[in-house]
């Protein structure tokens, strides 16, 4: 038939009549899927049919249903889904068979196999895309009938779901049909049996078949505008008058979330091809009930009222100016005054959905309501205050409304930043919260961004340093703007302010900023009067508050894309190193270090990235080698490490087997293998993809199949008090590894793993759990395989081994382990089993519970 279609076409009938006779009786499924095939091929590649149409369609559905289970090992891989694929788009491939399947369908529909009932239905869905209406006239009543039954009886949510999809599969075939003067409309006639069967249970008292019923009209409504109109035209006024004549507001929201459903359809053509002419006459009753449902006491009818109220407001042209306002006010009101953080919540992300369309009803009522609440002191005002930074966060998502709500969070942070305190560094992080959400929504707005960036980072910088600059200004007031939580908190703010800049604005507050840090040059920020320079790079102990900031020259300039020239970059890297190297601050030497990494991670290739990474050398082999601040030389070397890993750098190698040989280093040795970890973690602030840095693919796989081996090797020739520092940083790796990659070498690492998990170092235990977890779930066949070939090639190793773990910390993945693998037992040799970690029985489910509980490992073998 590939080859010969011509000669084969040729011989006309007889050629079709051969085939059935050869396909008669058949029963091996490989060549069942074969022949589907052909018979698919003869109907759709114009093969002559002839008189032979209903046997070439006995022949192939007497298979229906397809009951089918493949034996066990079977080689050929033939599955019962590829025989009922087959069979139905051989079944639904021609209107011709029509008249002959469709009674089959509905036998098979009302019969007592689920099976079967489930096979029927989708197989009708898959006809409806290829018969048309004339082929489906005859049969709808029965059709009609067997669906509805389903979904007034069935216990199956599939088939439940599948009946309702072939009913608005029936629906849509009726609307393409071509009406004509004195043709018979059966799309109307259809949807009127529709009504007629299910409109009058949404007026039964007991509301017990409401939602089936609302099930079927939603499900007929959604095929085409036309079912649309023909069904919410005699639905929706029922359904408002419903809603008024029940006073519980259970009944209320069931009602409620009908007349959502409806409302969401009529979303589904769009504003272009949609006609909101069926809501219109129910506008005004509408929005009476949705205001109502803002205005009730139960949580539960205020959420649904607000998702009704989103919908309304995003369909155009059905709320007028006033209702308009009252929804804003109404959203206001849920935001700030409503107990229940639930519908707060939802109120905060409908207006955020429904501000693009109406910028100035928003602007006008809901941020000029949040903004006065800002400024009012009241008892209760810590959650007050931040439901208003949130709903300030939420509703900016048009440029006319970023431009009203930045300037009043920034208002907002200078009132905290001038009358801090001790512990107020709460309040500033909930604030750089809202506005880190801010510059995400506005990101993808050229016009948001950019308006964004110029006013937030030059006030966040300005800010900064006004509590820098003051003397002992770690003591003064306003310090809280200068505690890591702060400062760490301001990062994500700039860094999503400065990722998505044009070209232009990027080289220009380049220009601005790294002057700033490297001159102390503060003449383009807002309040540029202090009283003495901006040095953050001088020694000196009075400048330990400057070296702080360094932070958020991070967050600006390891965020730009990687084709903006940074001024000055070789001075900039070069106090970078040293201030990295140097400082006193373990908060200011990572920032340096990060900050060095991050540019060097984009430098281009060639002479001067390499004396860049040698003047790093000669900073870090003295560093690392002896001294006081070996751990700010171990710090930078990670970061480094990490920069030139993630854009496979040559140099990566070596400074990655500096790494590998500080695990036997008695001082530093802990921390470097934590740091395996950060090789391969995601750093939330610098080196990742979203902040433009040069991430290759595939570098976990690749430092995996360089160095894992060397882990291997240095954990066995490592002495006893440094071996722990080998597994911690092997389980850290392993964690960062996919999984698929993992599974494949676990017959080589597990032998490692149970020693990790015996090990008297809780951190190396917890790590380790955390890597087996995703095994069990995933992979426990072979992670059990990998068990047995291990006990089988060295029983004498195969010893219980107990750790007591008496921290959450541990108790909690060992839980996590027992879920993956409830049995707790995974098969090993010769009916041995494999104990994963587990809590002590009887312990409590609680986190204190858990934490006084037992974690143990242990092999158990069958007696002898």
């Amino acid at each position: 038939m590939r080859t010969r279609e011509e000669e084969l076409k040729s011989l006309g009938t007889d050629f079709t009549f051969g085939f059935i006779q050869v396909m008669d009786g058949e029963k091996d499924p490989r060549n069942l899927l074969v022949a589907f095939q052909i018979v698919h091929d003869l109907v759709l590649k114009g093969y002559a049919l002839g008189p032979f149409v209903e046997e070439l369609f006995e022949v192939t559905s007497c298979y229906f249903p397809i009951d089918f289970t493949p034996p066990p090992n079977d080689p050929h891989g033939i599955q019962r889904e590829d025989l009922i694929v087959s069979l139905r788009a051989v079944l639904a491939s021609t209107p011709q068979f029509a008249e002959f399947l469709l009674p089959l369908l509905i036998e098979k529909m009302d019969s007592e196999l689920q099976s079967a009932k489930l096979d029927a239905v989708q197989t009708l869905s898959a006809c409806c895309a290829i018969y048309g209406p004339k082929e489906l006239q005859e049969f709808l009543p029965s059709l009609w009938a067997s669906l509805r039954r389903e979904v007034f009886q069935t216990a199956s949510e599939k088939l439940e779901a599948e009946c309702l999809g072939a009913l608005t599969a029936l629906a849509a075939c009726l609307s393409h049909a071509v009406l004509h003067a004195d043709t018979h409309d059966l799309l109307d006639t259809f949807l009127s049996s529709v009504l007629q069967d299910c409109r009058h249970h949404l007026c039964e008292p007991d509301m017990k078949l409401v939602w089936p019923s609302a099930k079927l009209l939603q499900a007929a409504a959604s095929a085409s505008l036309r079912a649309y109109h023909h069904i919410a035209g005699s639905v929706l006024p029922l359904l408002l008058e419903q809603y008024n004549q029940h006073p519980q507001s259970s009944q209320r929201r069931t009602i409620l979330e009908m007349l959502l459903g409806f409302l969401e359809l009529l979303q589904k053509w769009g504003h272009e091809e949609g006609d909101e002419t069926v809501l219109l006459g129910v506008r005004a009753p509408l929005c009476s009930v949705v205001f109502s449902a803002l205005m009730d006491p139960s949580v539960q009818l205020q959420v649904v009222g607000v998702r009704a109220l989103t919908v309304l407001g995003a369909l155009p042209g059905l709320l007028v100016a006033s209702d308009l306002d009252l929804a804003v006010d109404h959203l206001t009101r849920l935001v700030l005054h409503e107990e229940d953080p639930q519908s707060s919540m939802a109120a905060m992300e409908a207006a955020g959905t429904l501000a693009p369309a109406h910028p100035g009803a928003f602007t006008d009522h809901m941020v000029r309501a949040l903004a006065q609440e800002l400024q009012t002191e009241r008892e209760d005002e810590g959650t007050r205050r931040q439901r208003c930074l949130q709903a300030l966060a939420a509703v900016s998502t048009h440029p006319s409304i970023v431009c009203e709500t930045v300037p009043v969070l920034l208002q907002h942070l200078r009132h905290l930043q001038r009358g801090s305190e001790p512990g107020d560094t709460g309040k500033m992080a909930l604030l750089c919260h809202s506005l880190h959400r801010v510059a995400v929504q506005s990101q993808h707005d050229p016009e948001s961004c950019s308006f964004y960036h110029q006013a937030v980072v030059p006030c966040l910088l300005g800010l900064a340093l006004q509590a820098a600059l003051q003397e002992d200004a770690l003591l003064a007031p306003g310090k809280a703007l200068l505690e890591e939580e702060a400062l760490t908190s301001m990062v994500p703010v700039i860094s999503a302010a400065s990722t998505h800049l044009s070209p232009e604005l990027a080289v220009q507050s380049a220009a601005l900023i790294v002057p700033l840090f490297l001159d102390g040059d503060v003449s383009f920020l807002p309040q540029n009067s202090f009283p003495c320079s901006f040095q953050p790079f001088q020694d000196g102990p009075c400048l330990a508050a400057q070296r702080r900031l360094v932070t958020l020259l991070m967050a600006f300039i390891c965020s730009l894309p990687r084709n903006v020239p940074i001024p000055q970059q070789d001075r900039l890297l070069g106090e970078l190193l040293a201030l990295s190297c140097a400082c006193d601050c373990p908060f200011a030497a990572t920032a340096a270090a990060k900050c060095f990494a991050g540019l060097v991670n984009k430098h281009p290739e060639g002479l001067q990235l390499d004396e860049v990474l040698q003047l790093a050398l000669n900073r870090l082999e003295p560093g690392l080698a002896e001294g006081p601040r070996r751990t700010q030389a171990l710090g930078l070397l990670l970061w480094v490490t990490k920069a030139l890993v993630l854009r496979y750098h040559p140099l990566s190698s070596r400074l990655t087997d500096k790494v590998l040989a500080l695990l036997g280093d008695a001082e530093l040795g802990p921390a470097a293998a934590e740091g395996l970890g950060l090789l391969l973690g995601d750093a939330p602030d610098v080196l990742h993809r979203g902040c433009h840095a040069d991430v290759r693919l595939m570098y976990r796989q690749r430092f995996f199949t360089d160095n894992v081996p060397r882990l291997v090797q240095g954990f066995h020739a490592a002495h006893s008090d440094v071996k722990a520092n080998y597994l911690k940083g092997l389980s850290h790796v392993l964690n960062h590894l996919p999984k698929p990659v993992l599974v494949t070498e676990l017959s080589t690492l597990l032998p490692l793993l149970l020693e990790a998990l015996s090990c008297p170092d809780r951190g190396v235990q917890l790590s380790t759990l955390r890597c087996l977890q995703p095994l069990l779930l995933e992979a426990p066949r072979a992670l059990s395989s990998s068990w047995a070939a291990r006990a089988g090639e060295d029983p004498a190793r195969a010893t219980p081994c107990t750790t007591d773990n008496r921290t959450p910390r541990l108790a909690r993945p060992c839980r996590q382990c027992h879920q993956a693998n409830p049995t707790r037992f995974l098969p090993g040799p010769e009916g041995s089993t494999f104990a994963v970690p587990t809590l002590h029985p009887g312990a409590p489910a609680t986190q204190e519970g858990a934490g006084r509980a037992q974690a143990r490992v242990a092999l158990h073998m069958p007696p002898e």
